[in-house]
């Protein structure tokens, strides 16, 4: 009920009335052609990854606004290959977590199955017994074997990071050495003191290092050994190995060659006066495209093989099998 002095305003109740209509209307509407939009976006992001295009597998609503937002193809197609190159990055963070997740499950079965071992006394009495064994043969190598020398005269020319990476090397080449029916009597000269050679070396052996069954000398091999006996062996060379020489005494540079610029060992070499030689590894190997560097590690397996059967082609298993395409087919 009113007053009979309030009077309704009619006009006004109709206008209130349709703009109200009129906006149900237009949201309605809107919400359609939104979605009809969006649709046809996805479309045209499926038919651009049909077509080759950097797409991304997984497109969220928002990013399908901000796709349809672009003001031009081209700013489009950019926008698009910075979401496929971040879901990329994503999956490969994944991937990599995963492969870390992995490594680490079989390096802790591996490390329960060496506690399981060393449980069992008659496995800890092998392993002891071997380790002996080993231990006699390196005793034996410093008094009757052939001499092996590791130049470690590199350190300045590599980071701390390659020296590293040098060191490990060498303990993996030791540790061959070692195990060998015939091994090398390994020296190391031209090391020095408290150098960071020296540390690496303590950081792995610890208390072991002072009782390694090694010669380690502050001299250069030319003071210790006769220089028509010495051969450098290093990829730069133009004097192609031939056969194993167990008269000669064969030296390897301690370094990553990587980091090395072409021609520093052969230089080395020259300056005092050395026989030089690399592998034969065009004679016997199918190269692929890259570096023919091989690690300490594998030039120790390839020269304790070469020391016991004097076969190249099982010498040169060692070499990764990614660097090279196969063995020359010759007679």
């Amino acid at each position: 009920s009113c007053k009979p002095s309030e009077k309704l305003d009619l006009d006004a109740w109709k206008k209130v009335m349709k703009s109200g209509l009129q906006e149900e209307v237009s949201e309605t509407v809107s919400e359609p052609q939104e979605l009809s939009s969006l649709a046809a976006a996805r479309e045209t992001l499926e038919m651009w990854r049909l077509a080759g295009k950097l797409v991304p597998e997984n497109v969220s609503e928002e990013q399908l606004k901000t796709f349809m937002e672009c003001p031009s193809k081209s700013a489009k197609k950019k926008y698009l290959k910075f979401l496929y190159l971040k879901e990329l990055y994503k999956k490969n963070d994944k991937r990599k977590m995963e492969e870390k997740r992995e490594r680490k499950l079989e390096s802790q079965e591996q490390t329960s199955k060496m506690d399981e071992t060393k449980k069992s006394p008659f496995l800890s009495l092998w392993a002891s017994t071997m380790d002996k064994a080993y231990n006699w043969r390196a005793a034996q190598s410093m008094i009757f074997g052939q001499p092996l020398v590791f130049d470690m005269s590199y350190e300045k020319e590599m980071s701390v990071r390659e020296v590293a990476n040098t060191v490990k090397q060498l303990v993996q080449s030791e540790g061959c050495n070692r195990r060998a029916v015939d091994p090398f009597h390994i020296h190391l000269c031209n090391f020095k003191d408290d150098s960071l050679y020296h540390r690496e070396f303590l950081k792995h052996y610890k208390e072991a290092w002072g009782k390694l069954l090694i010669t380690v000398t502050e001299q250069c091999y030319t003071e210790v050994f006769p220089k028509d006996k010495l051969i450098y062996l290093t990829a730069d060379s133009p004097k192609v190995m031939k056969t194993f020489d167990h008269d000669k005494i064969y030296i390897v540079g301690s370094m990553v060659d990587k980091s090395i610029k072409t021609g520093v060992s052969l230089a080395r070499a020259k300056r005092l006066g050395l026989e030089t030689a690399a592998l034969p590894l065009d004679k016997y190997l199918l190269w692929n495209t890259g570096g023919k560097n091989l690690t300490l590690d594998q030039m120790m397996n390839i020269l304790l093989t070469l020391k016991d059967t004097a076969d190249w082609k099982k010498a040169l298993e060692f070499v990764p099998k990614r660097k090279y395409r196969g063995f020359v087919t010759k007679p």
